[in-house]
């Protein structure tokens, strides 16, 4: 079973950027999509239990025992795609999974070779975070996971959607800081309120600056909000220090909707030949 250290993602990453093109991490939640993704060039797949809601038709959800379910789907993935780092995603505050070092080491041995927090109570609101919080089960549980991974060795990747939120995920030694500027628009079930592109990247850039107010060696990867489609990562790399890009929706439910809308709508389309010899 091909694992990927620290280390080697992080070459991997910095080789991207000597050539001059951009990070993909590709959210793929069942194996053909993790195995398009890889053959699509993306540099690394994560994994998340909200994505079965995707697959299933339905807004991106939490359902179920989140991290019981991310470590299952390990083997669907690792089963198709041997050469591309896969990042899993965890629930730090998960009430019942308290010694985050062995949660580590049940995702380590699941297959992944770095991890993800999420989901994350960075983007649900002062009021439950200041709920969960008063119980030791809040945002700093997170920034826990994240810095137990880094004294493990293992490669870690941060959501974040505000500046404090990032600058304590820098000092905790995540290797790349995710500004996450909200629910992806667009597709059967998108979100189509929210930030325009211009206001995202506001954000964005004050969220990548206090990352690297704290450590000038992070990477920075967009994520969500008006950030849909490839051409929106255009204005963001023009704009922002972001050099890549982390797609779930953006990958595996709004190309999927278009894809099987449109074979359905051609292969309807053929009429019958009426006047068969």
């Amino acid at each position: 079973m091909r694992m990927f250290d620290r280390n080697e993602i992080l070459d991997r990453l910095a080789e991207q950027s000597v050539k001059g093109a951009a990070i993909l991490a590709a959210g793929s939640s069942c194996g053909l999509v993790a195995k398009c993704a890889a053959l699509g060039g993306a540099d690394m797949l994560v994994v998340y239990s909200t994505g079965l809601s995707r697959l299933m038709g339905l807004p991106t959800s939490r359902i179920g025992d989140s991290n019981a379910r991310t470590i299952e789907m390990a083997d669907e993935i690792r089963n198709v795609v041997s050469d591309v780092p896969v990042i899993g995603g965890v629930e730090a505050w998960d009430p019942v999974r308290l010694d985050l070092d062995r949660l580590l080491d049940k995702f380590w041995a699941a297959g992944y070779s770095g991890v993800i927090n999420y989901p994350t109570i960075s983007t649900m609101g002062d009021k439950w975070r200041d709920r969960r919080g008063r119980v030791g089960l809040g945002f700093e549980r997170e920034v826990e996971m994240i810095a137990t991974a880094r004294k493990k060795g293992i490669f870690s990747m941060a959501y974040v959607a505000s500046a404090n939120d990032a600058a304590d995920m820098a000092e905790a030694g995540a290797d790349c800081i995710v500004p996450h500027v909200g629910a992806t628009r667009g597709g059967l079930v998108g979100h189509d309120e929210g930030q325009a592109i211009g206001e995202a990247i506001e954000r964005i850039n004050r969220i990548n600056n206090a990352a690297r107010t704290v450590r000038g060696d992070v990477i920075l990867l967009a994520h969500g909000g008006a950030i849909a489609e490839p051409q929106d990562t255009e204005e963001v790399y023009r704009s922002t220090d972001c050099i890549g890009f982390v797609g779930a929706s953006s990958i595996e439910r709004i190309p999927i909707e278009r894809a099987v809308k449109s074979a359905a709508e051609a292969f309807k389309a053929v009429p019958l030949d009426r006047n068969k010899s």
